[in-house]
C-alpha cells in the first residue's frame, strides 16, 4: 500500500477538520460538505478516512496535530536503539543533543523526540477513533466497513503500544475530548493501558482479513496476522514489566502459534534482501510503515520518509546518526552474513557506492546498512518502508514462550529456522563494486558458520541463545531497549552513572522488573492536569 501523495493530502483533508481539538460545529449540517456523519457513506471517503490513520504511522516530524504549531524530528531508533547498548547518537558531538540526553537519562519534559512521539501518537488515536466511532452508522458495503473499523481498531492499539512502553499508563480516548473535558482528563495505570491495547487488537484480529486477502494495491494494511503478531509483543512485555494483568507465557505461545498455522508468511530466502525493495510487504513482512518518494522535503505532507537520510553517512547525502557499537558488532558470530549486512566500515562498497567513515562525524566507526539507500530525489523524502514486525521475530518469540513453558526442544528448533536462513544469506547489495548497487554476491560462508543449537539446551543457557539470536538477527530494529527492560538486563548494560539516572527515573514497586519512563509532553501535562512520570520536575 504506497499510499499516493494525492490520496494522502485528501485523507488529510477528509480528516484534519474532524480531529479532536477547540473545533465547533455548527448543529446543522453544512449542505455538500464531508463531516462525521456522512463520511462513511461513501467507500472512497471512507478509505481515504483510514488512509488518514496510517499517515500519522509515517510521520517523524511535522505540525502539531496535523495543524499550527511545528514539531521536531522522532524515530523509534532513538529510543529503541540508541537507548541502548546496540547504538550510539552518532553524527557530530554537537548535532542534535536532545538524543544525547535521552542516551544518558538527562531527558527533560521539553525533549524534541520524547514530545513529538506524544503528540503524533494522539494525533493518530484521535483519527482511529474518528473512524471507530462513526464507520458503523455508514452505508458502505458491510465486508468494506468491517476491515476499514478493523484496521482502525489495530491502528489505534499502536499508536497507544508506544505511547505505554515510553510513558507509562496513558489517558484512554475512545471518543473526542471536548474542550470542557481537556481539565478532567486522568491517567490511566499501566495494567489498564495494556487492557486497552489488548482488547483493541483482539477486536481488530476478528475484524481484519488474512494477508492473502488483500489485492495487490493494498498490502501494507493491517491484517490478522499483524494483530496477532502485536498482540502477542504486548503480553510478552508484560510478563517482564507490569504483569497485573497476569498472563502467561502459554497466551504467547498460541498467539505466535495462531500466525504461523495462518501460512501467510515464511522467512524471506535471502537476509540481505529484507529491507531492500525486493524485501517490501514480502513474505516475512506481518507490518511496515509504508513510504515512497517525491520532491517534498520535510513534514507530513511528504510520502517519503526523512528516516534514511537520519541515518546515512555524511560522505554521501546523510546525517550519520544511530551508530551500531562495537560491543554489537562483536555479538555475532564469526562469518555470520548477517553481520556484513547490519553495519557499514570504513570504506564499504554500499549499493555501489564508496563509503568512508570520519571520525569525527562518526562514534563507533560505523553505519547501519539496513537503511543504506541511494540518494532519493528530495533527500529529505526516502521511500524505503520501515520493518515494524517481521516473521522472524514471531519465530523468536515463539521460541522464547517455548523455553518458559517446558518445550525446549521446539524451542531449538524455531530458533534453528532462523540460523539456518542467514547461514544462506550472500552479502548485501552492491558491496563488491563501486557503481554497480543491485548484485548479490555469494556471501561465501564457511562450512560450520552458525551450527545449529544443541537439541538438549534448556533454561538459563536455551534463553541467552535465544536473547543472543533476537538481538543479531534484528539488530539495528529498534527493539533491542524493550528486550532489555522486559528481561530485567537493562540496567545491567548502562554505565553506572546512566543507571543510576535511569532508575531515577522508573517505577520499582508491584512490577517484575524495573519499568524506566520517559517524561510527558510538558504542555499537555499542564493542560491536561496529568501527573508526571518519576523524578522529572
Amino acid at each position: 500500500m504506497k499510499t499516493s501523495h494525492a490520496v494522502r493530502l485528501l485523507a488529510f483533508a477528509a480528516l484534519v477538520t474532524l480531529t479532536p481539538g477547540c473545533q465547533k460545529f455548527l448543529d446543522k449540517e453544512p449542505l455538500g460538505a464531508t463531516t462525521q456523519s456522512n463520511l462513511f457513506n461513501d467507500p472512497v471517503n471512507a478509505v481515504q478516512a483510514v488512509n488518514a490513520v496510517y499517515d500519522v504511522t509515517s510521520w517523524d516530524q511535522g505540525p502539531k496535530f496535523g495543524v499550527g504549531d511545528y514539531v521536531g524530528q522522532t524515530y523509534e531508533w532513538m529510543f529503541g536503539d540508541v537507548m541502548s547498548d546496540d547504538a550510539e547518537k552518532g553524527s557530530t558531538p554537537s548535532d542534535f543533543s536532545a538524543l544525547i540526553d535521552l542516551k544518558n537519562w538527562t531527558v527533560n519534559p521539553s525533549n524534541v523526540p520524547v514530545t513529538t512521539l506524544w503528540v503524533h501518537s494522539f494525533t493518530g488515536i484521535a483519527r482511529a477513533n474518528t473512524v471507530i466511532n462513526n464507520i458503523d452508522g455508514g452505508t458502505i458495503d458491510a465486508a468494506l466497513k468491517s476491515r476499514l473499523k478493523g484496521e482502525a481498531l489495530f491502528l489505534r492499539a499502536y499508536f497507544y503500544f508506544n505511547l505505554v512502553k515510553t510513558f507509562g499508563g496513558m489517558p484512554l480516548f475512545e471518543k473526542a475530548v471536548l474542550p470542557t473535558e481537556v481539565t478532567s482528563v486522568t491517567r490511566s495505570s499501566i495494567a489498564e493501558t495494556y487492557a486497552f491495547i489488548e482488547k483493541d487488537l483482539k477486536a481488530a484480529a476478528a475484524l481484519l482479513p488474512e494477508k492473502s486477502g488483500y489485492a495487490s494495491a493494498d498490502l501494507g494494511r493491517a491484517t490478522k496476522g499483524a494483530a496477532n503478531g502485536y498482540l502477542a509483543r504486548a503480553i510478552m512485555y508484560q510478563l517482564g514489566t507490569d504483569n497485573t494483568n497476569k498472563h502467561t507465557w502459554q497466551e504467547v505461545y498460541d498467539l505466535t502459534s495462531t500466525v504461523i498455522s495462518s501460512t501467510q508468511y515464511s522467512l524471506l530466502a535471502n537476509y540481505a534482501a529484507i529491507h531492500q525493495t525486493i524485501g517490501e510487504n514480502s513474505s516475512e513482512s506481518l507490518f511496515e510503515v509504508q513510504f515512497a518518494t517525491n520532491n517534498d522535503t520535510y513534514g507530513p505532507i511528504s510520502v517519503g520518509t526523512t528516516n534514511n537520510v537520519f541515518q546515512n553517512n555524511r560522505k554521501t547525502f546523510g546525517y550519520g546518526f544511530n551508530n551500531p557499537t562495537q560491543n554489537l558488532y562483536n555479538e555475532f558470530e564469526a562469518n555470520d552474513p548477517r553481520r556484513e549486512v547490519t553495519f557499514i566500515k570504513n570504506n564499504d562498497i554500499v549499493l555501489g557506492v564508496l563509503n568512508p567513515i570520519d571520525l569525527s562525524e562518526n562514534a563507533t566507526g560505523y553505519l547501519s546498512r539496513k537503511v543504506a539507500i541511494l540518494t532519493p530525489p528530495a533527500v529529505q523524502s526516502g521511500p524505503q518502508n520501515i520493518r515494524k514486525l517481521r516473521y522472524a521475530d514471531v519465530l523468536l518469540m515463539k521460541a522464547e514462550a517455548a523455553a518458559q513453558t517446558g518445550k525446549s526442544a521446539e524451542a531449538v528448533a524455531l530458533v534453528n529456522q532462523v540460523r539456518a536462513r542467514a547461514r544462506t544469506s550472500t552479502r548485501p547489495p552492491g558491496a563488491t563494486t563501486v557503481g554497480t548497487a543491485s548484485n548479490y554476491a555469494p556471501a561465501n560462508t564457511p562450512t560450520g558458520t552458525l551450527p545449529d543449537l544443541a537439541t538438549g539446551l534448556t533454561g538459563q543457557p536455551l534463553l541467552n541463545a535465544i536473547w543472543h539470536e533476537r538481538r543479531v538477527e534484528l539488530a539495528e530494529e529498534s527493539l533491542r531497549l524493550w528486550d532489555l527492560i522486559r528481561t530485567g538486563r537493562y540496567f545491567g548494560v548502562l554505565p553506572s552513572a546512566v543507571a543510576a539516572r535511569a532508575m531515577t527515573h522508573s517505577i520499582t514497586t508491584g512490577v517484575v522488573n524495573p519499568i524506566p519512563l520517559l517524561p510527558i509532553d510538558l504542555n499537555d501535562a499542564q493542560i491536561w492536569k496529568l501527573p508526571q512520570n518519576p523524578g522529572y520536575n
